[in-house]
Protein backbone atom coordinates (compact mmCIF):
# COMPACT_ATOMS: atom_id res chain seq x y z
CA UNK A 1 0.00 0.00 0.00
CA UNK A 2 1.01 3.63 -0.31
CA UNK A 3 1.31 4.18 3.43
CA UNK A 4 2.07 2.01 6.46
CA UNK A 5 -1.19 3.12 8.10
CA UNK A 6 -3.25 1.62 5.27
CA UNK A 7 -1.84 -1.80 6.02
CA UNK A 8 -2.66 -1.78 9.72
CA UNK A 9 -6.08 -3.39 9.32
CA UNK A 10 -4.61 -6.27 7.32
CA UNK A 11 -1.94 -6.80 9.98
CA UNK A 12 -4.55 -6.63 12.75
CA UNK A 13 -6.78 -9.17 10.98
CA UNK A 14 -3.79 -11.44 10.33
CA UNK A 15 -2.90 -11.44 14.02
CA UNK A 16 -6.50 -11.88 15.12
CA UNK A 17 -7.27 -14.90 12.95
CA UNK A 18 -4.12 -16.72 14.07
CA UNK A 19 -5.09 -16.11 17.69
CA UNK A 20 -8.51 -17.62 16.99
CA UNK A 21 -6.94 -20.62 15.26
CA UNK A 22 -5.01 -21.43 18.44
CA UNK A 23 -8.10 -21.73 20.63
CA UNK A 24 -8.72 -25.18 22.06
CA UNK A 25 -12.38 -25.13 21.04
CA UNK A 26 -14.04 -23.09 18.30
CA UNK A 27 -17.43 -21.65 19.27
CA UNK A 28 -20.02 -20.63 16.70
CA UNK A 29 -19.06 -17.00 17.35
CA UNK A 30 -15.37 -17.86 16.78
CA UNK A 31 -16.20 -19.41 13.42
CA UNK A 32 -18.24 -16.41 12.33
CA UNK A 33 -15.36 -14.11 13.24
CA UNK A 34 -12.88 -16.35 11.40
CA UNK A 35 -14.99 -16.12 8.25
CA UNK A 36 -15.07 -12.32 8.43
CA UNK A 37 -11.33 -12.11 9.01
CA UNK A 38 -10.59 -14.50 6.14
CA UNK A 39 -12.82 -12.39 3.90
CA UNK A 40 -10.86 -9.30 4.91
CA UNK A 41 -7.61 -11.10 4.12
CA UNK A 42 -9.00 -12.16 0.71
CA UNK A 43 -8.51 -15.83 1.58
CA UNK A 44 -12.29 -16.12 1.27
CA UNK A 45 -14.27 -14.10 -1.26
CA UNK A 46 -17.90 -13.74 -2.28
CA UNK A 47 -18.59 -15.20 -5.72
CA UNK A 48 -21.05 -13.96 -8.35
CA UNK A 49 -23.86 -15.72 -6.48
CA UNK A 50 -23.01 -13.99 -3.22
CA UNK A 51 -21.66 -17.16 -1.59
CA UNK A 52 -18.47 -17.11 0.49
CA UNK A 53 -15.93 -19.36 -1.23
CA UNK A 54 -12.20 -20.08 -0.99
CA UNK A 55 -9.88 -18.11 -3.24
CA UNK A 56 -7.63 -20.40 -5.28
CA UNK A 57 -4.55 -18.49 -6.43
CA UNK A 58 -0.77 -18.76 -6.52
CA UNK A 59 -0.45 -15.01 -5.99
CA UNK A 60 -2.63 -14.02 -3.02
CA UNK A 61 -3.34 -10.36 -2.45
CA UNK A 62 -2.70 -10.32 1.29
CA UNK A 63 -2.08 -13.75 2.78
CA UNK A 64 -1.82 -17.51 2.33
CA UNK A 65 -3.86 -20.11 4.17
CA UNK A 66 -1.34 -22.77 5.19
CA UNK A 67 -2.45 -26.26 6.26
CA UNK A 68 -0.17 -29.16 7.15
CA UNK A 69 -2.58 -31.72 8.54
CA UNK A 70 -6.27 -32.29 9.27
CA UNK A 71 -9.23 -30.36 7.89
CA UNK A 72 -10.18 -26.76 8.64
CA UNK A 73 -12.98 -26.04 6.20
CA UNK A 74 -15.14 -27.64 3.53
CA UNK A 75 -16.53 -26.13 0.35
CA UNK A 76 -19.93 -27.50 -0.78
CA UNK A 77 -20.17 -28.54 -4.44
CA UNK A 78 -23.12 -26.18 -4.81
CA UNK A 79 -21.44 -22.86 -5.68
CA UNK A 80 -24.35 -20.96 -4.16
CA UNK A 81 -23.46 -22.32 -0.70
CA UNK A 82 -20.95 -20.78 1.71
CA UNK A 83 -17.73 -22.51 2.72
CA UNK A 84 -18.07 -24.22 6.11
CA UNK A 85 -15.50 -24.30 8.92
CA UNK A 86 -15.60 -27.92 10.08
CA UNK A 87 -12.71 -27.91 12.55
CA UNK A 88 -13.97 -27.89 16.13
CA UNK A 89 -10.70 -26.72 17.69
CA UNK A 90 -6.93 -26.60 17.50
CA UNK A 91 -6.52 -30.37 17.80
CA UNK A 92 -8.44 -31.00 14.57
CA UNK A 93 -5.86 -29.48 12.25
CA UNK A 94 -2.43 -27.86 11.94
CA UNK A 95 -2.38 -24.63 10.00
CA UNK A 96 -2.10 -20.87 10.04
CA UNK A 97 -2.36 -17.70 7.98
CA UNK A 98 0.91 -16.41 6.51
CA UNK A 99 1.34 -12.95 5.02
CA UNK A 100 2.14 -12.81 1.32
CA UNK A 101 5.34 -11.05 0.29
CA UNK A 102 6.50 -8.96 -2.64
CA UNK A 103 9.64 -6.96 -3.45
CA UNK A 104 9.84 -3.77 -1.39
CA UNK A 105 9.88 -0.83 -3.76
CA UNK A 106 11.70 1.46 -1.39
CA UNK A 107 14.57 3.68 -2.43
CA UNK A 108 16.95 2.19 0.15
CA UNK A 109 16.31 -1.37 -1.04
CA UNK A 110 16.82 -0.39 -4.67
CA UNK A 111 20.02 1.45 -3.74
CA UNK A 112 21.35 -1.69 -2.04
CA UNK A 113 20.80 -3.62 -5.26
CA UNK A 114 22.36 -0.79 -7.26
CA UNK A 115 25.53 -0.84 -5.15
CA UNK A 116 25.91 -4.59 -5.66
CA UNK A 117 25.30 -4.35 -9.39
CA UNK A 118 27.65 -1.37 -9.85
CA UNK A 119 30.51 -3.07 -8.02
CA UNK A 120 29.79 -6.22 -10.04
CA UNK A 121 32.00 -8.45 -7.90
CA UNK A 122 32.54 -12.12 -8.71
CA UNK A 123 32.17 -12.93 -5.01
CA UNK A 124 30.36 -10.75 -2.50
CA UNK A 125 29.90 -11.22 1.24
CA UNK A 126 26.63 -9.93 2.67
CA UNK A 127 26.37 -8.77 6.29
CA UNK A 128 23.06 -8.63 8.19
CA UNK A 129 21.00 -10.90 5.97
CA UNK A 130 17.79 -12.49 7.26
CA UNK A 131 17.95 -15.90 5.62
CA UNK A 132 18.76 -17.63 2.35
CA UNK A 133 15.23 -17.35 0.87
CA UNK A 134 15.42 -13.58 1.40
CA UNK A 135 18.73 -13.40 -0.46
CA UNK A 136 17.39 -15.60 -3.26
CA UNK A 137 14.36 -13.31 -3.66
CA UNK A 138 16.57 -10.22 -3.54
CA UNK A 139 18.85 -11.64 -6.23
CA UNK A 140 15.88 -12.64 -8.41
CA UNK A 141 13.48 -9.74 -7.92
CA UNK A 142 15.87 -6.82 -7.69
CA UNK A 143 18.95 -8.01 -9.58
CA UNK A 144 17.50 -10.28 -12.28
CA UNK A 145 19.45 -13.29 -10.97
CA UNK A 146 22.75 -11.44 -11.29
CA UNK A 147 24.42 -14.13 -9.18
CA UNK A 148 24.37 -17.85 -9.92
CA UNK A 149 24.99 -19.04 -6.36
CA UNK A 150 23.37 -17.71 -3.19
CA UNK A 151 24.19 -19.20 0.20
CA UNK A 152 23.64 -18.46 3.87
CA UNK A 153 24.19 -20.61 6.96
CA UNK A 154 22.10 -19.67 10.01
CA UNK A 155 24.25 -18.35 12.85
CA UNK A 156 23.92 -17.63 16.55
CA UNK A 157 22.05 -14.33 16.41
CA UNK A 158 18.52 -14.94 17.68
CA UNK A 159 17.28 -12.01 15.57
CA UNK A 160 18.39 -13.81 12.41
CA UNK A 161 21.14 -11.34 11.53
CA UNK A 162 23.46 -13.56 9.53
CA UNK A 163 26.20 -13.39 6.91
CA UNK A 164 25.70 -14.70 3.39
CA UNK A 165 27.50 -15.12 0.10
CA UNK A 166 26.77 -14.41 -3.57
CA UNK A 167 29.01 -15.80 -6.31
CA UNK A 168 28.82 -15.85 -10.08
CA UNK A 169 27.87 -19.09 -11.83
CA UNK A 170 31.52 -19.45 -12.81
CA UNK A 171 32.69 -19.43 -9.17
CA UNK A 172 31.71 -22.70 -7.54
CA UNK A 173 31.01 -23.09 -3.83
CA UNK A 174 32.70 -26.46 -3.31
CA UNK A 175 32.39 -26.75 0.45
CA UNK A 176 31.00 -24.89 3.46
CA UNK A 177 32.29 -25.29 7.00
CA UNK A 178 30.35 -23.59 9.78
CA UNK A 179 31.97 -22.53 13.05
CA UNK A 180 28.68 -21.67 14.70
CA UNK A 181 29.32 -23.97 17.69
CA UNK A 182 32.94 -22.91 18.23
CA UNK A 183 33.85 -22.38 21.88
CA UNK A 184 36.88 -21.27 23.88
CA UNK A 185 37.60 -21.37 27.62
CA UNK A 186 34.94 -18.69 28.16
CA UNK A 187 32.14 -20.05 26.00
CA UNK A 188 30.55 -19.56 22.60
CA UNK A 189 32.82 -17.46 20.40
CA UNK A 190 30.91 -16.08 17.44
CA UNK A 191 27.99 -13.66 17.67
CA UNK A 192 26.83 -14.85 14.25
CA UNK A 193 29.19 -17.39 12.67
CA UNK A 194 32.48 -17.51 10.81
CA UNK A 195 31.57 -19.74 7.87
CA UNK A 196 34.46 -20.96 5.71
CA UNK A 197 33.41 -21.09 2.05
CA UNK A 198 35.73 -23.03 -0.23
CA UNK A 199 35.45 -21.42 -3.66
CA UNK A 200 36.90 -22.48 -6.99
CA UNK A 201 37.51 -19.78 -9.58
CA UNK A 202 37.20 -20.28 -13.36
CA UNK A 203 40.99 -20.69 -13.53
CA UNK A 204 40.80 -23.57 -11.05
CA UNK A 205 42.28 -21.66 -8.12
CA UNK A 206 40.81 -22.45 -4.70
CA UNK A 207 40.14 -19.68 -2.16
CA UNK A 208 38.84 -20.00 1.39
CA UNK A 209 36.53 -17.09 2.23
CA UNK A 210 35.85 -16.59 5.94
CA UNK A 211 32.87 -14.27 6.44
CA UNK A 212 32.46 -12.39 9.70
CA UNK A 213 30.27 -9.97 11.60
CA UNK A 214 31.99 -9.45 14.93
CA UNK A 215 30.32 -8.37 18.16
CA UNK A 216 28.78 -4.92 17.92
CA UNK A 217 30.07 -1.95 19.91
CA UNK A 218 26.83 -1.85 21.88
CA UNK A 219 27.83 -2.23 25.51
CA UNK A 220 31.50 -2.27 24.56
CA UNK A 221 32.03 -5.76 23.20
CA UNK A 222 35.79 -5.38 22.93
CA UNK A 223 36.61 -8.54 24.88
CA UNK A 224 34.24 -10.56 22.69
CA UNK A 225 35.75 -9.18 19.50
CA UNK A 226 39.23 -10.02 20.80
CA UNK A 227 38.19 -13.65 21.30
CA UNK A 228 36.60 -13.75 17.87
CA UNK A 229 39.71 -12.34 16.19
CA UNK A 230 41.92 -14.86 18.00
CA UNK A 231 39.76 -17.76 16.86
CA UNK A 232 39.71 -16.57 13.24
CA UNK A 233 43.52 -16.31 13.40
CA UNK A 234 43.65 -19.98 14.42
CA UNK A 235 41.68 -20.93 11.30
CA UNK A 236 43.89 -18.77 9.11
CA UNK A 237 47.10 -20.22 10.52
CA UNK A 238 45.91 -23.75 9.77
CA UNK A 239 44.83 -22.89 6.23
CA UNK A 240 47.99 -20.98 5.40
CA UNK A 241 50.12 -23.82 6.79
CA UNK A 242 48.27 -26.06 4.31
CA UNK A 243 49.28 -23.65 1.47
CA UNK A 244 45.72 -22.43 0.95
CA UNK A 245 44.63 -18.99 -0.30
CA UNK A 246 42.55 -17.21 2.38
CA UNK A 247 40.26 -14.17 2.53
CA UNK A 248 38.85 -12.91 5.85
CA UNK A 249 36.21 -10.24 5.36
CA UNK A 250 33.21 -8.55 6.88
CA UNK A 251 32.13 -6.06 9.51
CA UNK A 252 34.65 -6.30 12.37
CA UNK A 253 32.92 -3.51 14.35
CA UNK A 254 36.17 -1.90 15.47
CA UNK A 255 38.50 0.62 13.89
CA UNK A 256 41.88 2.16 14.75
CA UNK A 257 42.06 5.30 16.90
CA UNK A 258 44.18 7.04 14.29
CA UNK A 259 46.13 6.67 11.06
CA UNK A 260 48.86 4.06 11.30
CA UNK A 261 47.57 2.72 14.61
CA UNK A 262 46.67 -0.86 15.37
CA UNK A 263 43.05 -2.02 15.68
CA UNK A 264 43.28 -2.86 19.38
CA UNK A 265 41.19 -5.95 20.02
CA UNK A 266 41.75 -7.26 16.50
CA UNK A 267 45.55 -7.31 16.75
CA UNK A 268 45.75 -11.05 16.02
CA UNK A 269 44.40 -10.38 12.53
CA UNK A 270 46.61 -7.36 11.82
CA UNK A 271 49.93 -8.60 13.17
CA UNK A 272 52.89 -7.10 11.29
CA UNK A 273 54.50 -9.84 9.25
CA UNK A 274 51.61 -12.17 10.06
CA UNK A 275 49.69 -14.37 7.61
CA UNK A 276 47.17 -11.68 6.62
CA UNK A 277 47.46 -8.39 4.76
CA UNK A 278 44.75 -5.73 5.13
CA UNK A 279 43.34 -4.28 1.91
CA UNK A 280 44.16 -0.84 3.31
CA UNK A 281 47.86 -1.74 3.35
CA UNK A 282 48.00 -2.72 -0.33
CA UNK A 283 49.43 -0.02 -2.62
CA UNK A 284 46.85 -0.70 -5.33
CA UNK A 285 43.94 -0.07 -2.92
CA UNK A 286 42.25 3.36 -3.13
CA UNK A 287 40.49 4.27 0.11
CA UNK A 288 39.12 7.51 -1.37
CA UNK A 289 38.52 10.91 0.21
CA UNK A 290 37.66 9.53 3.66
CA UNK A 291 39.55 6.90 5.68
CA UNK A 292 36.57 4.97 7.09
CA UNK A 293 33.68 2.84 5.92
CA UNK A 294 30.86 3.44 8.41
CA UNK A 295 28.55 6.47 8.81
CA UNK A 296 30.84 9.55 8.88
CA UNK A 297 33.77 7.49 7.55
CA UNK A 298 36.26 8.75 10.13
CA UNK A 299 39.32 6.61 10.89
CA UNK A 300 37.68 5.13 13.98
CA UNK A 301 34.78 4.17 11.69
CA UNK A 302 37.00 2.02 9.50
CA UNK A 303 35.29 -1.16 10.62
CA UNK A 304 34.77 -3.10 7.36
CA UNK A 305 37.71 -5.11 6.05
CA UNK A 306 39.04 -7.51 3.49
CA UNK A 307 42.14 -9.31 4.73
CA UNK A 308 44.15 -11.44 2.31
CA UNK A 309 46.67 -14.18 2.86
CA UNK A 310 50.17 -13.19 1.74
CA UNK A 311 49.71 -15.42 -1.32
CA UNK A 312 46.69 -13.40 -2.45
CA UNK A 313 48.02 -9.97 -1.47
CA UNK A 314 50.71 -10.43 -4.13
CA UNK A 315 47.95 -10.87 -6.70
CA UNK A 316 45.92 -7.82 -5.66
CA UNK A 317 45.74 -5.39 -8.59
CA UNK A 318 43.24 -2.89 -7.21
CA UNK A 319 40.36 -2.17 -4.90
CA UNK A 320 38.68 0.55 -2.95
CA UNK A 321 35.78 1.77 -0.83
CA UNK A 322 32.51 2.28 -2.74
CA UNK A 323 30.48 4.99 -0.99
CA UNK A 324 27.82 5.95 -3.55
CA UNK A 325 25.11 4.25 -1.49
CA UNK A 326 26.23 5.70 1.86
CA UNK A 327 24.47 8.75 3.28
CA UNK A 328 25.03 8.05 6.96
CA UNK A 329 23.50 10.04 9.82
CA UNK A 330 24.14 13.41 8.14
CA UNK A 331 21.26 15.81 7.59
CA UNK A 332 22.64 16.94 4.25
CA UNK A 333 24.17 15.09 1.31
CA UNK A 334 27.81 14.08 1.83
CA UNK A 335 30.25 16.29 -0.04
CA UNK A 336 33.50 14.32 0.36
CA UNK A 337 32.36 11.63 -2.07
CA UNK A 338 29.78 11.04 -4.79
CA UNK A 339 26.37 9.59 -3.88
CA UNK A 340 23.47 8.33 -5.99
CA UNK A 341 21.17 11.14 -7.10
CA UNK A 342 18.12 9.05 -6.18
CA UNK A 343 19.09 9.42 -2.53
CA UNK A 344 17.86 12.63 -0.87
CA UNK A 345 18.12 11.78 2.83
CA UNK A 346 19.54 9.21 5.24
CA UNK A 347 16.52 6.90 4.89
CA UNK A 348 17.40 6.36 1.23
CA UNK A 349 20.90 5.03 1.92
CA UNK A 350 21.74 1.52 0.71
CA UNK A 351 23.41 0.97 4.07
CA UNK A 352 25.18 2.93 6.79
CA UNK A 353 28.31 1.01 5.71
CA UNK A 354 30.24 1.53 2.49
CA UNK A 355 31.16 -1.48 0.36
CA UNK A 356 34.81 -2.58 0.36
CA UNK A 357 36.23 -4.46 -2.63
CA UNK A 358 39.50 -5.85 -3.95
CA UNK A 359 40.53 -7.08 -7.39
CA UNK A 360 42.63 -10.22 -7.60
CA UNK A 361 44.39 -11.53 -10.69
CA UNK A 362 43.89 -15.22 -10.00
Amino acid sequence: MDTMAEGEKILDDYRAVNVLFNRTTYSAADKLQMVQLLLSLDIYRRNSQGAIRKVITSTPRWAWMRKNRGAFDREPQDASKDVEIIATGRDDWIGWVELAVEPVNETATRMTAKVIQDIDADVIGIVEAEDRPSLVRFNHDLMADHYGHVMLVDGNDERGIDVGLFTRKTVDIEMIRSHVDETDNIGLVFSRDCPDYTLRTPSGAVIHVLLNHFKSQSGGGGAKRKRQAAKVREYVDALVAAKEHVIVMGDFNEGPNGAGQQVGNLAKLFEHGGPLVSCYDVNAFNVGARPGTFDTCSMTNRIDYILMSQSLAKLCTGGGVFRKGLWGSRKTRPTAYETYTEMTNTAHGASDHAAVFVELNI
